[in-house]
């Protein structure tokens, strides 16, 4: 009866040291999140969209990234994440369960081209335009 009990003992010692949490980590590390509604005014309207939007601090460099929801012509929701860190900017584009992963190439005025192999993402205010190959999809921001 001793045995088991100073078992169990040792046992919930054991326990209760290797679950100690340690506040330690890594302090060069920041990250911020929110979630907002912004207020765009483009070609006279106004309007609400909700975005979410997370920046990381390393070291003193800043990586943002901000999601947002499309919506093509047939109704299908599209989720398209624009990341912007030192080294460079993208646009992901989510639909079906495949991601494509497009680096900046331009900007002209107000647009921005993004471009990888034949696909490319011209986004222009609160719309994208995707094209591959002969295929054009046109995406607008929408609210979900």
């Amino acid at each position: 009866m001793k045995k088991s009990l100073l078992a169990l003992s040792a046992v919930l010692a054991l326990v209760v040291v290797s679950c100690k949490k340690s506040e330690s980590g890594n302090k060069s590390v920041i990250k911020t999140e929110s979630s907002e509604t912004v207020v765009t005014d483009h070609n006279g309207k106004i309007d609400s969209v909700t975005q979410s939007s997370s920046t990381v601090d390393i070291n003193g460099q800043k990586t943002e990234k901000t999601d947002f929801v499309y919506k093509a012509t047939d109704g299908t929701l599209v989720k398209v994440v624009f990341k912007n860190d030192p080294k460079e900017s993208t646009v992901a584009i989510t639909s079906n369960k495949k991601t494509f992963t497009l680096p900046k190439s331009e900007t002209k005025g107000d647009e921005t081209i993004y471009k990888k192999d034949d696909m490319t993402a011209r986004v222009k205010g609160d719309s994208l335009h995707l094209e591959q190959g002969n295929n054009i999809i046109e995406l607008k921001r929408t609210k979900i």
